[in-house]
């Protein structure tokens, strides 16, 4: 198992390589084949892919409401 105090290195990936490996980690387990401790491995790293994938959509998702937020304010003092 992973060590949950160790630093999580898909935090340095950006969006669409963590995506893409989380795709290629899907792919694995739906082939099936891997023994049960490399099936939580797995797991495990598609769940950290999936949360970076996330953190990566809340903040842009953040960045428009921001950008749409700032547009209605100005739009209100003309």
């Amino acid at each position: 198992m992973t060590d949950s105090t160790a630093p999580d290195p898909s935090e340095d990936l950006s969006y669409e390589d963590a995506r893409a490996e989380l795709v290629e980690v899907v792919r694995q387990l739906e082939a099936g084949g891997t023994t049960l401790e490399e099936s939580l491995t797995l797991w495990e790293r598609g769940e950290a892919l999936a949360t970076t994938c996330q953190g990566w959509l809340d903040g842009a998702r953040a960045r428009l409401e921001s950008v749409l937020g700032e547009d209605a304010d100005e739009d209100a003092d003309d």
